[in-house]
């Protein structure tokens, strides 16, 4: 049975990750465009697609391109800390959370540059220099495998051998259904 809660644990939380880590990128340009006076005119935030905001009149788009990384990995960390500050138990998954976060979106701006793809193509099309770009995946990607340091034992790995905390399961299975429920109502047609 440890084994089978570990494997729910990890199968569940990783999925809920990915989809939690579009919807607070996205989260980020959405606030900027507000703020700046552009006006979204889609969102998509679907399981079985590659998220994306549409902003048209878009008056500030290296402000409103950049706000999606930057938020997509404050939101997390500033959540983890809270956690972490009010020793609230399981602080661990919010943890595992930002750093996965950290890594994504590092890995999506510093590695898009070089095909200027997706957003890292926005930044640069907006007038970024291309080692800004660089600077923030050197930056965000270590840094989020330093918060993941040490954590395996808590999904099971390592000495733990497979114990997880029943709890964290439950959580991982709820937020993963959650969160597939919120993006499919979201963008139905994607």
């Amino acid at each position: 049975m440890r084994r089978t809660n570990q494997f729910i644990l990890i199968a569940t939380f990783l999925p809920f990750c990915w989809l939690a880590f579009m919807a607070v990128h996205e989260l980020g340009h959405v606030c900027a465009a507000t703020v700046t006076g552009g006006t979204v005119t889609n969102v998509v935030l679907h399981p079985l697609a590659i998220s994306r905001t549409d902003v048209s009149p878009n008056p500030n788009p290296i402000t409103v391109v950049w706000a999606g990384p930057f938020v997509g990995v404050l939101l997390p960390l500033l959540f983890w800390g809270a956690l972490w500050k009010f020793k609230i138990p399981g602080d661990y998954l919010a943890r595992f959370f930002a750093g996965f976060c950290l890594i994504a979106n590092g890995v999506y701006i510093g590695v898009g540059s070089f095909e200027k793809i997706g957003d890292a193509g926005d930044m640069l099309k907006s007038g970024s220099p291309i080692w800004t770009l660089w600077i923030f995946g050197i930056v965000t990607v270590p840094f989020g495998f330093l918060i993941w340091h040490r954590l395996g034992e808590k999904f099971g790995l390592g000495e733990s051998d497979g114990q997880v905390d029943r709890w964290a399961v439950y959580l991982a299975v709820c937020l993963l259904g959650l969160i597939l429920t919120a993006t499919c109502l979201i963008s139905p047609q994607y």
